[in-house]
């Protein structure tokens, strides 16, 4: 399953998704992999790197010609790597990837971070300013959610940019789940609002979790705001603020209630039933979009070509396990 993290800056996303992937490795789930598609790259930190190694980690946005040309096989729509961008759909002959393989994109871009495999966009860097849009590094994230064929027990847990910029691409629709982490206050709550009408109209399943709570009264507050929506909430954590000085606990260490909210993200991801059909529409819809709008131009060609209205991932791809 495929499960995002959004929510304010600030708000405790990148926390909540390391914790979630360290609960996830921690128990009976060993396929998980992370992705941190986040500006500001701390997922690493979060996970219990060292800052200095998580610094020299490979990012998936310095190896985007590698993945493109790894991920489309012999598809015999897609005339190069050159010619595919970051909403590129997968079809006959294309490469599929799945969380757990050996494959030469995880071989060389995946790190273990505090129990869990870790892979990074990487940061804006200085060559950046001015010439380029951080979504051009998030791209690679997009192109193998799109090639992704996971099953049951597979977890492909993704921290994402803060507030409304994950709209900036079609990433926003490729998950199962998205986890709105929602602090009891009236910008945190904003920004739920604005996310929740975008998402919506895309079909986009929303969850809020609830973080930085103090008492009952913090957790009223959020029950009125966002209603059926709130999922669980994490209360303040000595945990937490010990890892944020830099002393990593093994995650027995974590208060029993904030280990109950971590069930909780679970049995809501476990419990989401997989919408293959709707994945491709969408991300032929998103494709489409990119095309007409400046891929088409680009490539001298017309890229709509590359998608086949008839090709779903599906169980039989998950069980082509290597």
């Amino acid at each position: 399953m495929k499960a995002a993290f959004v929510g304010k800056g600030g708000s405790g996303k990148t926390t909540l998704a390391a914790l979630f992937c360290r609960y996830l490795a921690a128990r009976d789930a060993p396929r998980v992999l992370a992705f941190d598609a986040d500006i500001n790259q701390h997922l690493a930190v979060a996970l219990g790197a060292d800052p200095d190694e998580a610094a020299l980690l490979p990012a998936l946005g310095d190896h985007l010609d590698e993945i493109k040309e790894y991920l489309r096989g012999d598809n015999p729509r897609i005339a190069s790597a050159a010619a595919m961008l970051k909403t590129t759909p997968p079809g006959p002959g294309s490469r599929l990837v799945r969380v757990d393989e050996p494959n030469p994109l995880w071989d060389g871009l995946v790190r273990t971070a505090g129990g869990v495999r870790l892979a990074v966009t990487g940061p804006f860097a200085a060559d950046d300013l001015g010439v380029a849009c951080y979504h051009s590094k998030v791209g690679a994230v997009e192109l193998l959610l799109n090639h992704l064929a996971d099953g049951p027990g597979d977890y492909a847990v993704v921290d994402m940019t803060a507030g409304a910029d994950s709209f900036a691409s079609g990433l926003f629709t490729r998950f199962d789940l998205t986890f709105l982490v929602c602090e009891p206050t009236i910008r945190s709550v904003g920004v739920y609002r604005q996310y929740v009408g975008y998402a919506r109209d895309h079909g986009v399943r929303v969850a809020v979790v609830g973080n930085k709570v103090d008492d009952e009264s913090d957790v009223d507050f959020l029950r009125a705001e966002v209603g059926d929506d709130l999922l669980c909430w994490f209360g303040r954590s000595a945990f937490v603020k010990a890892a944020e000085r830099g002393r990593h606990q093994p995650l027995s260490a974590l208060e029993p209630s904030n280990v109950e909210a971590l069930a909780s993200l679970r049995g809501a991801l476990d419990d989401c039933v997989k919408d293959w059909p709707r994945y491709a529409a969408q991300a032929a819809e998103f494709h489409t979009r990119n095309a007409l709008a400046w891929g088409n131009t680009r490539a001298g060609a017309d890229l709509t070509a590359q998608i086949w209205p008839d090709f779903l991932i599906g169980e039989h791809h998950v069980a082509q396990r290597s």
